[in-house]
């Protein structure tokens, strides 16, 4: 099973940054990604994040790269989990706290096993937040990276960065192990567990 990570945005992308300007959202993806690929490959997986510079890639061209992938290996021999902290104050302080997990509308099986997977380890670390929760444990909605990508694929949205309380998990060592961990431990349940 091929494991493509995508760390969402550039450090170009306008936006994506604490109200107070300590944090930005393109150098957080960027280091969970790369600890998440390092903890898998650690663990004898083939992980691969699909964007390593700090620029922003466009999302067709990391649609691109996915479905090149799938095109090699076959869709059901890859899984991609697309990385992202989330904002809902648009650029002011915000009360929404949470971790989600996102697949297309007309997802597969698979992305909303993944989705529900990561949710659940999510939930042991804590980070439910105080927002609705849908029955299902993950979130609709055709972003591209999502949608458009031909093999399962969940789009992870780590707390907000625009809450204090989060915020300040996601400064925290901590609070990135804890995140990182999320995703590892899920997506060796997914392969292991599930994709045998």
């Amino acid at each position: 099973m091929k494991i493509l990570i995508d760390n969402g945005h550039g450090k170009e992308t306008p936006g994506k940054r604490s109200p107070d300007s300590t944090f930005f959202e393109w150098q957080f993806n960027r280091e969970i990604a790369t600890r998440v690929r390092e903890a898998l490959v650690n663990e004898g997986y083939d992980a691969e994040r699909i964007v390593t510079t700090d620029e922003d890639v466009s999302l067709m061209e990391r649609c691109h790269r996915v479905n090149a992938v799938c095109q090699q290996l076959g869709r059901k021999n890859v899984v991609l989990i697309s990385i992202h902290a989330n904002a809902a104050g648009k650029g002011n302080w915000s009360t929404a706290r949470g971790w989600t997990g996102w697949v297309a509308k007309q997802a597969s099986a698979n992305s909303r096993l993944l989705a529900q997977l990561l949710y659940d380890q999510a939930l042991l670390m804590g980070y439910k937040g105080n927002r609705s929760v849908p029955p299902t444990h993950y979130w609709q909605a055709d972003f591209a990276i999502i949608k458009r990508t031909l093999c399962p694929a969940v789009l992870t949205e780590n707390l907000f960065y625009d809450n204090a309380e989060d915020l300040a998990i996601l400064k925290s060592e901590t609070g990135k192990s804890n995140i990182v961990q999320i995703h590892v431990d899920a997506i060796k349940r997914y392969v292991n567990d599930f994709m045998h």
